[in-house]
Formats: C-alpha cells, sequence, structure tokens
C-alpha cells in the first residue's frame, strides 16, 4: 500500500521508518523537501540502530499520487493549512488519518470544502502518536514504544468501514473502532497530561540544565490534577451517550490497558534514566 506522510516531527521520523520497514511505498512530503542530502533515516530501537531508505519531497502532488492512506502526526495548529494544501489533490477514496486530531477532522473537512474539494475522502482521528518517539538529529529517530491500541473515529461516520480498513493495514491488529471522529477526538490525552507537567513543573524546568519531565516531574500532586482533568474528560463523553472504554488516563501510568500498553510511563521513565547515566 502507498503511504504518504505529511511533516518532519518526530511522529513523521517514525511512521517513514516503520512503515518502510513493513513493506510498504511511500511518500513523504515536508514543505522544504529534504533537510540534508542523506537518502536514509537512522531507526534506533529495542532491536538496535540500523539505517531505512528514505527522503522527503517538496512535491506534495506526487507525494499524494496513488496513495491510499495520507497519514499527518503534526500539532493541531498545521492542520488548516495542511487541509488548503491538500485541497487540489485529493481523489476518491482516500483516507487521511491525523494522530492525534484535536477534532481536526470536522475543520479538515470544512476547509476542504471552501478550497472546493469534492473527492469523498475520509478523515479519521485517534487519541495519541502511534508512538513514543524523539528525533535524534536530522536523519534519525528513537523509538521508545509503539501504540497497542488505537481507538479511531472516522468523519462522515459513514465510510467508518472503509477509513478503518485501510488504517488497519498500516497499523495491523491495534485499531479499535469508535463511535464517529468526535469520540475518537475526546480519547486524546495530550490536553490532559501536558499542561500540568508543564505549568506545575516551570521552576526546575527553568533551573536545571538537564531534567526529565516524565522521570522527575510526575510526581503525586501531578497525577492528582491528571486524573481530575481525566474525569472532566470521561464525563463529557458519558454525557455525549459515548460508551467505554474510554482509555483512562490512570492506565498509561498503572497497568498495561493504555494506548502504549505495558506500562509505557516504565518506560519513558528508564530512557530517561539511560540517557543520564
Amino acid at each position: 500500500m502507498k503511504i504518504a506522510v505529511i511533516g518532519g516531527g518526530n511522529g513523521c521520523f517514525a511512521a517513514v521508518a516503520d512503515f518502510s520497514e513493513a513493506g510498504h511505498e511511500i511518500g513523504w512530503w515536508r514543505r522544504n523537501g529534504p533537510q540534508s542530502g542523506a537518502t536514509a533515516l537512522t531507526l534506533i530501537d529495542h532491536k538496535g540502530s540500523h539505517e531505512i531508505p528514505a527522503r522527503a519531497t517538496d512535491d506534495l502532488a506526487a507525494t499524494l499520487a496513488g496513495a491510499e492512506l495520507i497519514f499527518i502526526p503534526t500539532p493541531a495548529f498545521s492542520q488548516e493549512d495542511i487541509a488548503r494544501s491538500l485541497a487540489p489533490h485529493l481523489r476518491d477514496g482516500q483516507v487521511i488519518f491525523l494522530a492525534p486530531g484535536s477534532f481536526g477532522s470536522l475543520r479538515m473537512a470544512q476547509i476542504l470544502r471552501e478550497a472546493g474539494c469534492d473527492a469523498d475522502v475520509a478523515l479519521a482521528e485517534t487519541g495519541t502518536l502511534p508512538w513514543l518517539a524523539r528525533k535524534q538529529g536530522p536523519d534519525a529517530v528513537r523509538i521508545t514504544t509503539r501504540a497497542s491500541r488505537l481507538p479511531t473515529g472516522v468523519f462522515p461516520a459513514r465510510l467508518t468501514d472503509h477509513a478503518l480498513d485501510i488504517i488497519g493495514r498500516a497499523f495491523p491488529g491495534v485499531i479499535e473502532r469508535s463511535e464517529d471522529a468526535l469520540s475518537g477526538a475526546l480519547m486524546n490525552a495530550g490536553p490532559i497530561i501536558h499542561p500540568p507537567l508543564i505549568l506545575m513543573n516551570a521552576g526546575p524546568i527553568e533551573h536545571f540544565d538537564r531534567w526529565d519531565i516524565h522521570n522527575e516531574g510526575t510526581q503525586p500532586s501531578i497525577r492528582r490534577v491528571h486524573d481530575a482533568l481525566d474525569g472532566e474528560r470521561i464525563a463529557l463523553r458519558e454525557a455525549l451517550g459515548y460508551t467505554a472504554p474510554h482509555f483512562p488516563l490512570r492506565d498509561h501510568y498503572e497497568t498495561a490497558q493504555w494506548m502504549y500498553g505495558n506500562l509505557a510511563h516504565d518506560k519513558l521513565v528508564a530512557r530517561a534514566t539511560g540517557m543520564k547515566s
């Protein structure tokens, strides 16, 4: 399957590496094209370090041509501009996957129509980036762990079966059906996790040269704020009629049931400790 990856951040690097390793044909678009002369990415994960052929382009039309899946793991503030860029090139049947989405599916659909795009495309979104990953320079990425559960909703909902079939080929055994795109958006734990971690740790972040927000920063007082905010998210889902599983954030820290499974927070802490040693 041809997959178009849009962007140049941590998730984009991880996507290009993993999709390529899985045997998919990859089109990779970055606004400014390749950032170096390299023709490969270095993937660092539990299996070690190895190179994967990959090179970005600034030719969006070529990147999208023939792609069944358009994967966009970029921040929410980029979605409007990306939608305007995609509009002239989309074709019936393509699936746009936002990871995470922040309900960008609805806004992107509005922009596509305003731009005159009449292609019958599905926009899907899930609750998190499918990898815990960080770039390690201009041509390398470290993947700490991969998602084991990705609750995913689709807009318009009538295209859910089609969209999840295609996305499932890129993420086999991982995609879980959500009722619709809003349900998928309300799985996004980013607005729950990150603001308390940053605001409540502002002093040490500013003071220390090396300090890890997951290791030193995730203290009981912050977890209590996480739990309170996440309770509001779940209450909203229930008020809107969405049913369990709600993927409570507590599971990220205490069980193997959250989106990354297998106590992903412990892996983040172990990575941070290893980096310091």
